[in-house]
């Protein structure tokens, strides 16, 4: 009896003490530790608008797939990249940090040294530090090595110096050079006797270009693009050499999602975390032929269906492999839409009554909302309930909140826990949000958005993009008016002098980092 007695006493002691280590403050954490943690993927578009997705109201376009993780999960009304630029983006979902904090954390060359400091602590990293296999998938351009890189050894650091196990990217974007795959560190495929250079200064000698031989082209420049020519396409930057490491752009798609699909077959039996970053719909849109023209909205409108169909595949391999119940799903995009951004592709002549911002203002580059809102889901098989939510939720927050649900403490200098929000539990997300592009910064509280006055053009005109400079400053009620027609500044001065104060106690007053933009 005095035995029976004994371990109901140590049972109950257990009980408790478990019960006294969780705070109130701490997001739900499963303590059965036979529960299996789960696998993690970020699904990461690339120039995707709040309005490209038929689940957030497009109705010229049809995004099944991407439409099914929207309808299965939470999806996000008030759900923002940290930038309208992609560079800034990138750092900020890895790291947890405010881009504008890094004065290097802008769109970047693809010669450009590695911006996260190795020390620094990222979604990887903690995940690593719980067990978990780590890899990216894609689009990277945070840049490579310490400066001067020699494409023809081992490319260090980079990802597997960031916490990726393992690592298969192209360096920068799609319109830059160098136009090769990267397997951890090393150019895929590139034969040594046929060595690559790469510049962004000058070009090398005897090597056509965009700007002095158009008639090697097969898409055309409209700015910006005119440099070395790989498969007919012009970029950005010059190269020389490395041809049989050149990649195929119709098959980008399809070799990163075999590279994906692998991943996640080699990785299935222990807990592991994915960053799948897709190209698309970033320039140039070349879509593989069994896409081209699907859209009828021309070469953007196509790859926004490819991608779709990717991620389509890439799901039904995490069914077929037993694993989609136990696997979170994140997806957004690292910035809002453009639609002419350096090509002639016929974007704009067949973009008919599609908006690829919706009802939201501004684009790719802009302060207005269409340049940082974008999709933003949380979908977890038989886990997270489907649903809708208004909470002010960004990208930011991934680190701390992932680390929360794998037990990890570890936290992000900018990322608040709001594990709770991304797994349906509440409708509560942050209270403020300070936004960024290119370099300028504005400020998101509650319903209200707030962008201070900057010096420059307030359209770009190359992209047809409002970007939010003005001589003064502007207020909108987001809540009453979503589209930011209506400028309250001057009619609720209080409000308006509230959101200074609060994006000060942020931002600072010094506006460092801001460049060619001053605030008045």
């Amino acid at each position: 009896m005095k035995i029976i007695k004994r371990n109901l006493f140590q049972t109950a002691i257990i009980v408790l003490l478990l019960a006294g280590c969780k705070s109130k403050e701490e997001k739900v954490v499963a303590t059965d530790e036979s529960a299996k943690k789960p696998n993690i993927v970020f699904i990461y578009m690339d120039d995707l608008g709040y309005g490209d997705m038929s689940a957030y109201g497009a109705t010229e376009i049809s995004t099944p797939n991407m439409d099914a993780l929207a309808t299965g999960g939470v999806q996000f009304t008030n759900g923002y990249a940290s930038s309208a630029t992609c560079t800034p983006s990138r750092y900020a979902i890895l790291t947890g940090r405010y881009p504008w904090r890094n004065k290097d954390a802008k769109i970047l060359p693809g010669t450009a040294p590695l911006i996260i400091d190795t020390a620094q602590m990222t979604v990887p990293k903690m995940l690593q530090g719980e067990g978990y296999a780590t890899g990216i998938v894609g689009k990277w351009h945070l840049g490579l090595g310490s400066g001067n890189v020699n494409w023809n050894e081992r490319v260090s650091p980079g990802p597997n110096e960031v916490g990726f196990d393992y690592s298969y990217i192209l360096a920068a974007t799609q319109d830059r050079v160098p136009t090769v795959y990267i397997a951890d560190g090393h150019v895929d495929g590139l034969d040594p006797n046929d060595p690559i250079e790469v510049s962004y200064e000058k070009n090398f000698e005897g090597e056509p270009t965009g700007l002095d031989n158009p008639e090697l082209t097969t898409m055309k420049w409209h700015h910006g693009h005119n440099n070395s020519i790989v498969n007919g396409v012009p970029r950005i930057g010059f190269m020389k050499g490395g041809e049989s490491a050149k990649w195929s752009d119709v098959d980008m798609a399809d070799h990163f999602l075999a590279k994906a699909q692998q991943y996640v077959k080699e990785h299935k039996n222990k807990p592991f975390f994915l960053y799948y970053a897709l190209q698309q719909p970033h320039v140039p849109r070349t879509p593989h032929p069994r896409f081209a023209g699907k859209s009828g909205m021309g070469p953007r409108g196509d790859v926004i269906l490819e991608a779709d169909w990717m991620i389509g595949e890439f799901m039904k391999t995490l069914e077929n492999e037993g694993i989609l119940e136990n696997t979170l799903i994140v997806f957004s995009s690292d910035n809002g839409p453009v639609v002419n951004d350096g090509y002639y592709d016929d974007s704009e002549e067949k973009l008919g009554n599609h908006t690829p911002a919706g009802i939201l203002r501004g684009g790719k580059y802009s302060l207005f909302d269409a340049g940082t809102r974008v999709p933003f889901i949380t979908y977890w098989k038989g886990t997270i309930a489907p649903g809708k939510s208004d909470a002010l939720v960004c990208q930011l927050d991934l680190l701390t909140s992932m680390a929360a649900l794998v037990g990890s403490d570890k936290t992000g200098e900018d990322s608040e826990n709001l594990l709770d929000a991304f797994m349906g539990k509440s409708k509560d997300g942050r209270e403020e949000l300070v936004l960024e592009a290119t370099s300028r910064t504005a400020f998101r509280k509650g319903n209200w958005a707030m962008i201070p006055p900057y010096k420059g053009p307030a359209i770009n005109k190359m992209v047809k993009i409002e970007l939010g400079n003005a001589e003064e400053y502007q207020l909108y009620n987001l809540e009453n008016d979503p589209s930011q027609k209506e400028n309250l500044a001057k009619s609720n001065p209080e409000k308006l002098q509230e959101l200074i104060a609060d994006f000060e106690k942020i931002r600072g007053n010094s506006n460092d980092g801001i460049q060619d933009l001053e605030l008045k």
